[in-house]
């Protein structure tokens, strides 16, 4: 087994062509032809179990591959297990985890789809490590639809993970990338099911070995490529549920920031939360307008409120374009892989630290946060109300983060009913809050004096809808702690 170091980036034809035509890379190694097939079984079972079985053609060489896939697979990183074979027909045995874990046989496996591409390859020196560069351009084809791939691999074969990210600016700074969160083998299957509009935040698995900053690390991972995969999706389309998840991704990522503010101490940890901040607010706009508009029916209200939601769009649309949230995503990037969080002495005791222990730690204080902020209600202003909620959402966060740490039935059931009060307590401090700030949007879209703008007002009992936040936050605090026995 081999671990895999690569960033992938992904381009536009302008900007292969502009690549191609700089010099930057040198001359290229090879350009071939290389087409790979996908097997699995009928029901996808090697998928599903978290892995990828492909067999790649390059002239008379066959090489077939498994990789480590599935929601927690490492964008940066991930284990794989390579071997020559004869032809197009998979071999399965004991030297990859397909058998021994899956105990799939050769029998069961059928072509899923292809990847006939052309690859250009360059070896590149920079900063003392040795780079293999490849461009990979051509289709994904599954059945009758297939998609268009442009997409460059930088993979480490000898130095510093640091080195990537020297060769990736770069190539930024030549031509706009974007980075790739999802697989070949990833969009294939996509390709065979039908196609998403959206994608919500996946579940996070952590290995009960870890240590604290790789905990953080995987978590932070997750958060990125939810946010990247509903980024794409926004940057073709206008996509009120994209938009909205991928706002969601940058409010779980910033909770990450907080809840591991142990060990993130350097000063690039604190712009880059600041730089997430400016970030998230420049979609929350969007998304503001977005709820309005699901509460009005026809009409000049809704008129105006469409104008209002084209223009924030556009300035959604601006930012993610703009050189500031490109940087964002670059400078996040290497610091997550290659920061000074990672070596600081003064963290390295909480850092090199078990996870469970943190994760208990980080649970029961968002949980006495909460208790704390969540006492009386009804007497409560608004404003502390909404402080209520930010912790609540918090500690929900914490929880989806952390949960798979406790594995034991009992904790899993705690887990869901624990899960579930949340749930019902979001809802209802959410729908307080939008009462709370609704006036406020409608004075900044400057639609107060419209004959309508009370239908854009949220309407409700509020002391009602208090009295069923704190019952719900009650009933949480008296349900058993699924991290403690």
């Amino acid at each position: 087994m081999a671990i895999e170091t690569e960033l992938k980036l992904e381009l536009s034809a302008d900007a292969v062509d502009t690549l191609l035509g700089s010099g930057l890379l040198g001359n290229p190694v090879s350009a071939d032809p290389l087409t790979s097939i996908y097997f699995d079984t009928p029901d996808h079972e090697v998928w599903e179990g978290g892995y990828s079985l492909r067999i790649r053609t390059v002239g008379a060489a066959h090489v077939q591959t498994v990789k480590a896939m599935g929601p927690n697979s490492a964008i940066f990183a991930r284990s794989e297990w390579e071997a020559a074979v004869t032809g197009d027909t998979p071999v399965i045995d004991y030297t990859t985890p397909l058998r021994a874990e899956l105990d799939i046989e050769d029998s069961a496996l059928i072509q899923q789809f292809s990847t006939p591409v052309e690859r250009h390859r360059w070896n590149v020196d920079e900063d003392g490590s040795k780079i293999e560069v490849a461009l990979d351009m051509g289709l994904i084809v599954a059945g009758d639809r297939q998609m268009q791939i442009r997409e460059l691999e930088l993979e480490l074969k000898d130095g510093k993970p640091s080195a990537l990210f020297i060769l990736a600016r770069k190539i930024e700074a030549l031509v706009p990338v974007r980075f790739g969160v999802a697989s070949k083998a990833e969009r294939g299957y996509r390709l065979l099911g039908e196609q998403a509009s959206v994608f919500k935040a996946e579940p996070v698995h952590l290995d009960r070995d870890l240590r604290v900053g790789a905990s953080f690390q995987v978590i932070a991972q997750a958060c990125f490529r939810h946010f990247r995969l509903n980024e794409s999706i926004l940057l073709d389309n206008a996509n009120p549920l994209a938009l909205h998840q991928a706002r969601v991704a940058l409010r779980r990522l910033r909770s990450a920031f907080s809840l591991y503010k142990q060990i993130l101490v350097d000063a690039e940890s604190q712009r880059l939360k600041d730089e997430l901040k400016w970030l998230t607010g420049v979609l929350g706009a969007a998304r503001n307008i977005d709820v309005m508009i699901a509460r009005v029916g026809s009409g000049d209200i809704k008129g105006r409120l469409l104008e209002a939601r084209d223009s924030a769009y556009k300035e959604v649309l601006n930012a993610l374009y703009g050189s500031r949230a490109k940087a964002l995503m670059l400078d996040l990037n290497e610091w997550l892989h290659c920061g000074e969080y990672l070596t600081l002495p003064e963290t390295a005791e909480i850092r090199n630290g078990p996870v469970v222990d943190f994760a208990i730690e980080v649970l029961d204080r968002q949980r006495k946060k909460l208790k704390k902020r969540g006492k009386s209600l009804a007497e409560a202003d608004d404003a502390h109300r909404h402080e209520a909620r930010k912790v609540a959402k918090k500690l929900r966060y914490a929880s989806e983060f952390l949960g798979s740490l406790f594995t034991s039935r009992q904790a899993e059931r705690r887990y869901g009913k624990f899960i579930k009060t949340m749930e019902q307590l979001q809802d209802e401090l959410g729908l307080l809050n939008d009462m709370a700030t609704a006036p406020a949007v409608v004075r900044s879209l400057e639609l107060e004096s419209h004959s309508d703008a009370d239908s854009l007002i949220v309407h409700g009992n509020s002391e009602k809808l208090v009295s069923a936040a704190q019952s719900s936050l009650d009933e949480l605090m008296e349900r058993k702690r699924f991290w403690r026995g």
